[in-house]
C-alpha cells in the first residue's frame, strides 16, 4: 500500500518531465556491448518463449481429423509429429521445463541489461516499475498470449515448424523431463484414489454450461437423458398400471377382437381372474391368420411368455436384456408379486431421445400436459416425475428432498400435503406453485404449473 502511496504521489511530479530526468538526472548511463549483447538475447529468449509456449497449445488442440490426417500421410515429418503426440506427458513435460528456464534467463538478462544501461539509484519507483511490471508485461503479452492465440488458430502450421526443434529439445532436457513425469506420474495417481465421483447434477451442469443458448434443445435434452440413463429405474418411466390395457384370458374371441380395434395396441397383457396375476402377452400379429375364427377359437393358446422385472430394475440393463432376449416388453411387478406397470422397449428409448410418435399413434382429446407460456402449464396427473422435468428443463434432483415413494406429478402433491387436496388449492415447493385444477374422490387429475421467476 505505501508502495503505491509513493508512486501517486510522485506521478505528477515524474511523468510530465521523464525526458528531462533521463538526460539530466543520469539515469540513463549509456549502451555498452555488453549491454547490446544482452539487449540481443533477450529479444532472442522472447521468440523462443513465443514459440515455445505455442506449441504447447498447438500440440494439444489437435483435433481428431487433423491427428488422423498427420497418421494417413507417412511423409518423415508427420511421423516425426505423431511421435511427439504418442508421448503426451514427456512433450508437457519438456515444453514447461524449456519455457521456464526461457523466461527465468529473459528476467536475468533483463536485471543485468537495466542495471547496466540506466540508474535508478534516486528513483527507485521507475526502477521497480521498469523490472517488475514492464518485464513481466513483455513476457505475458510477446512469451504467452499472443503466440497462444496464434497457435490456436494456426496449430498445424507451427506445428510443422516446431517439430524438430522439439525433438532436438526433448533429447537435451530428457532426463529432467522423465524425473517430472515419474513424480507427477506419482501424485496423479495418490490425487487419482481420493477422487471424489463425478455426480449425475453435475453432469447435467456441464452439458448446460458447455451447450448454453446457442446449443440445440434436442441435442441438450438427448446429452441430459444418456447421462440420467443408467441411474433410471423402470418405475420411473412405465406406464402405471390404472392405465395399461389388459385382457382376461376367459375372453370368448369375439369380444376379444372388440376389445383389441378400441385399444389399438400391438400387444396386450393377459390375466387370470385379476390384472395383477399376468399370464402372458398377446401379439396382435399372431391373430392375423385366425380372423376368420368363432368363439370357439382357443385364441389364448397364442399367448407368449410374459417378462417380468422388479420396480428398482435399471433401464440400461433393462435394455441389454431386452435385445438379448429379442424382447419389447416387460411387466414391471413390485415387493408382492402385484403388476405395477408396463414398460416397453419405446418407453426406453424415449428417455433418450424425447417422444416418439408414429403414423398411427392419434392425437389425445386430453394430452398429458399442455403449455401455456414460458412459465405456465397444465399437467395431468399421473404424468411422470421423469417427463415432467425434462419438459420443464429442470434437474430432477429438486424433488430429492421430498422424502417418499412416488414416479409421478400428482404422485409428489400427494407427499407433500400428506392428504388429497380440493380443486383450486394451491401447493408451493422451491420454486413452483401447483394449483389443483381437477380432481376426483380418489386421485388428482390436472394441475396448473406456474414457475416463479
Amino acid at each position: 500500500m505505501l508502495i503505491l502511496t509513493d508512486i501517486i504521489q510522485m506521478t505528477p511530479n515524474v511523468l510530465p518531465s521523464v525526458h528531462e530526468v533521463i538526460i539530466t538526472a543520469g539515469i540513463f548511463t549509456g549502451l555498452g556491448w555488453q549491454a547490446f549483447l544482452s539487449l540481443f538475447i533477450i529479444l532472442l529468449l522472447l521468440v523462443c518463449s513465443g514459440l515455445i509456449s505455442g506449441s504447447e497449445v498447438a500440440f494439444f488442440s489437435l483435433s481428431p481429423t487433423q491427428l488422423d490426417k498427420f497418421r494417413k500421410d507417412r511423409s518423415l515429418i508427420s511421423l516425426q509429429i505423431m511421435e511427439l503426440v504418442n508421448k503426451p506427458k514427456m512433450l508437457l513435460a519438456t515444453i514447461l521445463i524449456a519455457n521456464n528456464l526461457v523466461n527465468v534467463g529473459i528476467v536475468i538478462l533483463s536485471t543485468y541489461f537495466i542495471a547496466h544501461t540506466f540508474d535508478f539509484t534516486a528513483w527507485p519507483m521507475i526502477g521497480f516499475l521498469v523490472q517488475v511490471i514492464i518485464i513481466t508485461a513483455m513476457i505475458l503479452l510477446f512469451g504467452e498470449v499472443i503466440p497462444k492465440v496464434y497457435a490456436a488458430r494456426q496449430n498445424m502450421k507451427l506445428i510443422r515448424f516446431m517439430v524438430k526443434p522439439l525433438a532436438v529439445i526433448i533429447q537435451i532436457f530428457y532426463p529432467l523431463s522423465k524425473i517430472l513425469v515419474y513424480s507427477t506420474g506419482i501424485i496423479d495417481k495418490r490425487i487419482s484414489r481420493k477422487q471424489v465421483p463425478v455426480s449425475l447434477k453435475e453432469l447435467s451442469d456441464a452439458i448446460s454450461l458447455t451447450t448454453g443458448k446457442s446449443g440445440n434443445a434436442n441435442e441438450t435434452n438427448m446429452l441430459k437423458g444418456i447421462v440420467r440413463f443408467s441411474d433410471t429405474e423402470a418405475r420411473e418411466i412405465m406406464k402405471s398400471r390404472v392405465d395399461v390395457v389388459s385382457v382376461s384370458e376367459e375372453l370368448d374371441y369375439q369380444s376379444l377382437m372388440k376389445h383389441i380395434l378400441e385399444s389399438g395396441y400391438s400387444r396386450i397383457p393377459v390375466y387370470k381372474g385379476s390384472p395383477d396375476n399376468v399370464r402372458g402377452i398377446l401379439y396382435i400379429k399372431d391373430l392375423l391368420p385366425h380372423l376368420s375364427k368363432d368363439n370357439t377359437f382357443l385364441w389364448n393358446s397364442l399367448m407368449r411368455p410374459v417378462y417380468f422385472v422388479p420396480e428398482n430394475k435399471k433401464i440400461n440393463d433393462l435394455l441389454v436384456e431386452f435385445q438379448e432376449k429379442k424382447n419389447h416388453m416387460a411387466v414391471v411387478v413390485d415387493e408382492f408379486g402385484g403388476m405395477s406397470g408396463l414398460v416397453t422397449l419405446e418407453d426406453i428409448i424415449e428417455e433418450i431421445v424425447g417422444e416418439i410418435n408414429d403414423e398411427f399413434d392419434a392425437e389425445s382429446d386430453s394430452p398429458l400436459w399442455n403449455k401455456i407460456d414460458d412459465n405456465n402449464w397444465f399437467f395431468d396427473g399421473k404424468t411422470l416425475l421423469n417427463d415432467f422435468t425434462r419438459i420443464i428443463g429442470i434437474d430432477d434432483s429438486v424433488f430429492d428432498t421430498v422424502d417418499g415413494d412416488f414416479e409421478t406429478l400428482a404422485g409428489l402433491i400427494l407427499e407433500l400435503e400428506g392428504r388429497l387436496p380440493v380443486k383450486g388449492e394451491k401447493i408451493i415447493f422451491e420454486k413452483f406453485i401447483f394449483q389443483i385444477d381437477a380432481v376426483d374422490n380418489r386421485r388428482i387429475k390436472r394441475i396448473k404449473v406456474t414457475q416463479k421467476v
